[in-house]
Order: structure tokens, then C-alpha cells, then sequence
């Protein structure tokens, strides 16, 4: 009996870089199914272009990611009750009758990447951005019991300004995370302006980034001694949890 055929895509803007497509089509390679199951880049200008690609009923299923994680949600049809709270999507199951329906798998990744190095003296966490990213960093922290506060360019959008972050609230903090994409691949020189001087070796710095491996932000809080880790970890596990959802 022939295998079904399978289409899955990851919806984002200038996503040459991603990692979703090499990841999926090494999964499916892995576990034979290469020859009817792909995956494909869908790069978007406006996404308002995903009507298009629904209407066409090609897909089975599709990963989102920036800048879209919010904007998606008024595309849906239905959405998982955490997925509502987080205010975020990043995996979209095609239910019966093409029903769309938004997941976020994002702070489960995050959970189990960080987990391990967690001690009891982490309590408090600085978010570096207010995008999509940091809403599901956000409820991820508090299913860990830890504090947040995030810092944005704008007051209106996080819960305080780079210009506001200074080296009290940093001393204060035990884990710097950043949920933007500054010092994303090729802007490899770029980091977040915050006082590194203040970084030392009680904190965890984790970078959502995966592109580079080792980006400026992490670079300048490992030469104070903090623990870093980036995205890569999150990721992989992020796709295996939209992996299960789509197979459930």
C-alpha cells in the first residue's frame, strides 16, 4: 500500500537561515518516510499570503516563526487553551475540514532546554525583547517559578527601557534571556546594549538565537564568567513537541 503523501511548512519572513526545514527533512530521512513526506520554506512578505497557500489545501500541517507568532492567530480557526494565554503561535495543526489550529510549542522547548542548569538561587529573569518570542519564554518562567521582567525599546511594550536597565536590576536578575533576533545571522556584530560589566559568573545568559552558534551577546557574558547557552536546544525540542501534534 502506497504511504500518504505529507506537506509541512514553516511560515516567516527572510527565513533562508532556518533551521526547521533541514531539521524536518533530516527527521523524515531518518525515518524513511523522505520519498512522501516534505517540507518546505514558505517566505512571506505580508502575511496576508497565507490565504492563498490555505485556499490551495496542499499543506498538512506548518511551524511559525518571527514575525509572525502573533499576527498568525487571527488566521485560525481554533487554539489550544495555552496557546490563548501566551498570546503566541508557532505550530499550526490542520484539524478535519481544514480547520487551523495554533499550538505553541515554543515554551516547552524552552522548559527543558534551561531546566538542567537551573539551582535553586535562580528566581529572577531578564527578557530581552517583547515579540512573540518572550510571551512564551514568559509562561514558560512561570511554570518554573521564576520572576520576569522584560526590556523593551519602547515602555509600552515591555516593563521597562534599555536606557532604564542598569546594573542593580541586572545584579537583582540570575538568568538575561534574549527573546530578540538582534545578532542574528549576517548581523553577527550586533547585540543587545546592556550594561556586560554587570554580568557575572551567578548568571545564566541565553540567547534564542541560533545563528550564529555563539553570537555577540553570548560572547561578551561569557568573557564575565556566565553560564551561555543559546537556542539551539529549544529548538529541536520545540519541533519534536509540533512533530507529536501534528501525529497526534
Amino acid at each position: 500500500m502506497d504511504q500518504e503523501k505529507k506537506t509541512y511548512g514553516l511560515l516567516g519572513k527572510n527565513i533562508d537561515y532556518s533551521f526547521s526545514k533541514s531539521y524536518f527533512l533530516n527527521k523524515f530521512k531518518k525515518l524513511n518516510l523522505d520519498s512522501n513526506y516534505t517540507y518546505k520554506n514558505l517566505d512571506l512578505n505580508d502575511l496576508n499570503q497565507f490565504r492563498n497557500i490555505i485556499e490551495k489545501k496542499e499543506f498538512n500541517g506548518f511551524n511559525v516563526t518571527i514575525p509572525f507568532k502573533e499576527k498568525i492567530i487571527k488566521f485560525l480557526d481554533l487554539l489550544d487553551s495555552k496557546a490563548k494565554k501566551i498570546g503566541a503561535v508557532n505550530t499550526i495543526k490542520i484539524c478535519s475540514n481544514y480547520k487551523l489550529k495554533g499550538y505553541n510549542t515554543d515554551y516547552i522547548g524552552f522548559i527543558k532546554s534551561i531546566r538542567p542548569f537551573l539551582n535553586k538561587n535562580h528566581k529572577k529573569a531578564i527578557l530581552l525583547g517583547s515579540g512573540g518570542a518572550s510571551k512564551s519564554i514568559v509562561f514558560g518562567l512561570n511554570k518554573l517559578n521564576i520572576s520576569s521582567i522584560i526590556v523593551s525599546r519602547f515602555k509600552k511594550k515591555g516593563d521597562i527601557t534599555y536606557k532604564e536597565l542598569n546594573s542593580e536590576i541586572i545584579n537583582k536578575s540570575q538568568i538575561i534571556i534574549n527573546c530578540s533576533p538582534i545578532g542574528t545571522f549576517p548581523k553577527i556584530n550586533e547585540c543587545p546594549k546592556i550594561p556586560y560589566n554587570s554580568i557575572n559568573s551567578n548568571h545564566i545568559c541565553y540567547d534564542l538565537v541560533y545563528n550564529p552558534i555563539e553570537t555577540e551577546f553570548l560572547m561578551k557574558s561569557k568573557k564575565n564568567d556566565a553560564k551561555i547557552l543559546n537556542g539551539m536546544k529549544m529548538l529541536e525540542l520545540q519541533a519534536e513537541e509540533s512533530w507529536k501534534i501534528w501525529n497526534e
